[in-house]
């Protein structure tokens, strides 16, 4: 497995932290998260899907792989960094899937930024709600006030277990980005965003 670390290596808390659907584990979102969390202490360890090593290394863009072998990767991941002061998690699609096996790994915890609610326009699917309904694990999931895969007046509606706790980036994207009107920058909602996750972590 080929990781991406920031942080100090004898770290208390390791945090693995994976990508999105579409954009890798370098990508701007993920940079700033792991160079800024791992300033506050944690370990940041990223690593890469399958099917995002295939691209990196082709050029040629592929769809995700399939959840079997997403949630498989998670798996090798968490074995190779142990789940003693592990918190697993990340964007959208890389939290989603941390989020389904968290439980049953053991984790001290789980941090989901963006998380992918349903497909824009659309109810909850498979594998998207019903689990973090009984979820045990601490979690903190930060989400875009209007992101459009799970805005803050839908998730009011569903029942979320009492383990998870949410932040709200006002005005916010998928991907926290506030409109100009808002009076808000992108980078003040991203620090907003990692404020939250460095003191979920130190509670734990």
């Amino acid at each position: 497995m080929n990781f991406l670390s920031n942080g100090p290596d004898d770290a208390t808390t390791t945090i693995a932290f994976a990508h999105g659907a579409g954009a890798p584990m370098d990508s701007g979102f993920m940079q700033v998260f792991a160079e800024r969390l791992g300033d506050t202490g944690s370990r940041v360890v990223r690593f890469e899907f399958p099917y995002m090593v295939e691209r990196r290394e082709t050029g040629k863009k592929k769809p995700p792989d399939r959840l079997q072998q997403l949630i498989k990767t998670w798996q090798d991941v968490i074995t190779e960094l142990g789940s003693n002061n592990l918190v697993i998690g990340g964007k959208s699609m890389g939290g989603r899937v941390a989020s389904l096996i968290a439980d049953a790994a053991g984790v001290k915890g789980l941090v989901c930024l963006g998380y992918p609610f349903h497909v824009p326009g659309k109810e909850p699917g498979p594998n998207r709600l019903e689990h973090l309904e009984e979820l045990k694990t601490p979690t903190l999931i930060c989400q875009g006030t209007r992101d459009a895969l799970g805005t803050r007046d839908e998730i009011a509606e569903y029942r979320l277990s009492a383990a998870v706790q949410l932040h709200w980036l006002e005005d916010g994207d998928h991907s926290f980005k506030p409109r100009k009107t808002s009076g808000l920058t992108e980078d003040e909602n991203w620090q907003n965003a990692i404020n939250a996750v460095g003191a979920f972590i130190k509670g734990l």
